[in-house]
């Protein structure tokens, strides 16, 4: 379903992907470690053709976005639901308005027609009579539920989901890995999901893939990464400060 060959992104004078690898299967819920800073974001913009390589092919479904008109792109960004780091609510919309955002701008469909969707897909997630409150008026979990339903109102065919336990604690990290898994049985949907959180990977992950200097160096299930010979991965998911990375990714 997806395919990252080769790529190469520079900013300035800073090689952030040197070379990134990673092809991920129809239905597959992938899984990007790696340090702070390291391109996990970079590699994800890559993905949806937020940003374009300076060298190598991104394929989406057997198509190569890095050679797309914009036309092309918007039309290929419409396979994705994204749910953003912090879920990026608009504070000034309804929840209904948020999780129907995508609805109210790429299609036909009256309001009416819209909220039903909204509130199917907020029960989806497990929220039910909120449509008509503030993003303000959430718990932190529940904003990121919405951000949840706002990524799947249009039955998208690969889900991103940036860092999504940041910012919880504990317990409401792990019902959201719950639901990540449960979208993930219920849609049949494509996932990749960049993390450093080692507890929601192991959770959420089919397989598990870490991205160091700007590239990946090891793709595995979770129990073949939790028994990693690779001292760079080992170092990584066992949180130790001793070891070959260093404070700099």
């Amino acid at each position: 379903m997806i395919k990252v060959i080769d790529i190469y992104k520079r900013f300035g004078g800073k090689e952030v992907l040197k070379g990134a690898c990673l092809h991920i299967k129809k239905g597959e819920s992938m899984v990007v470690i790696g340090g702070s800073g390291c391109g996990k974001s970079v590699l994800m913009k890559h993905v949806i053709g937020l940003l374009r390589p300076d060298s190598g092919q991104v394929f989406i479904d057997g198509q190569d976005i890095a050679n797309m008109s914009n036309k092309e792109l918007r039309q290929t960004r419409k396979k994705f639901g994204m749910l953003f780091q912090m879920a990026a609510l608009f504070d000034s919309m309804y929840v209904w308005e948020n999780v129907g955002f995508g609805l109210l701008e790429h299609t036909d469909l009256s309001e009416a027609d819209i909220k039903k969707i909204v509130t199917q897909k907020l029960n989806m997630v497990g929220l039910s009579e909120v449509e008509n409150l503030k993003p303000a008026e959430l718990s932190g979990g529940m904003r990121k539920r919405v951000g949840l339903a706002r990524a799947i109102a249009m039955d998208p065919q690969i889900l991103l989901y940036d860092e999504p336990t940041t910012g919880l604690d504990p317990i409401m990290a792990d019902a959201i890995n719950d639901l990540i898994i449960d979208m993930q049985q219920k849609l049949n949907v494509t996932s990749l999901t960049i993390t450093h959180d080692m507890v929601s990977a192991y959770k959420i992950a089919d397989r598990i893939a870490m991205l160091y200097e700007g590239k990946i160096i090891e793709v595995g299930s979770p129990d073949e990464i939790k028994n990693t010979q690779n001292p760079i991965v080992k170092q990584f998911i066992t949180g130790s400060a001793v070891g070959p990375i260093t404070a700099k990714c």
